[in-house]
């Protein structure tokens, strides 16, 4: 993540990317990551961030802008809105491709039994031992759509003496991965704020 100035906040969160310029009049057409299009249409500021380059050098805008939502609206599985920086179509043109993101403290609050997946991520994911108890999976490092629920990327890992963790790897070096199913039934168990998921996963699965 490129360095960001003194203004932007720290907890950036990023919801989606700007694939295109809508109609004449400076609108941005806006693809939001899963779940994510609420916030897109409630947040009163965006900040965005240029593309960067296959060699790995970015745009004019290397650091956040931000961007005053001045309407937002829901057009099909996208969303369109008109921002301070595009005045006309050539200036929205110009966004394309930027990414677009918001500070976490402004989420409006999630419904009961609903979770932003920016909480997700950094969890511990308990299931279940041999013997049948509880035992650590792995961490949560990402979170992904499959079309019918949301999945919990988990890399397997270990507590150490001091309670931290210690991650698993292959043979490869690689860390090994294992791919849960993020629903009621296997995850009965949320603490956002004990950062601890517990399932029914089996832990040798």
């Amino acid at each position: 993540m490129p360095d960001t100035p003194a203004s932007a906040p720290g907890d950036l969160v990023e919801l989606g990317r700007i694939v295109s310029a809508y109609g004449v009049r400076g609108w941005v057409k806006v693809q939001p990551h899963s779940s994510q299009a609420e916030v897109l249409l409630q947040a009163a500021q965006w900040w965005l961030k240029a593309p960067v380059s296959p060699l790995g050098e970015a745009g004019a805008f290397s650091r956040p802008l931000a961007a005053a939502v001045l309407a937002a609206r829901p057009q099909g599985a996208s969303v369109v809105a008109q921002l301070d920086l595009a005045p006309d179509r050539d200036a929205a043109e110009a966004l394309k491709g930027h990414t677009v993101w918001a500070p976490r403290f402004a989420f409006p609050p999630a419904q009961d039994d609903e979770y932003y997946w920016v909480d997700l991520i950094g969890c511990r994911l308990y299931g279940l031992a041999d013997n049948g108890d509880k035992a650590l999976i792995g961490e949560v490092v990402e979170v992904s759509d499959n079309g019918a629920h949301a999945v919990l990327h988990v890399a397997r890992a270990r507590e150490d003496a001091q309670g931290g963790l210690v991650l698993l790897r292959n043979q490869k070096g690689r860390t090994i991965d294992v791919l849960v199913p993020f629903v009621q039934a296997h995850v009965p168990v949320v603490d956002i704020a004990g950062k601890r998921l517990e399932s029914d996963w089996p832990v040798e699965f």
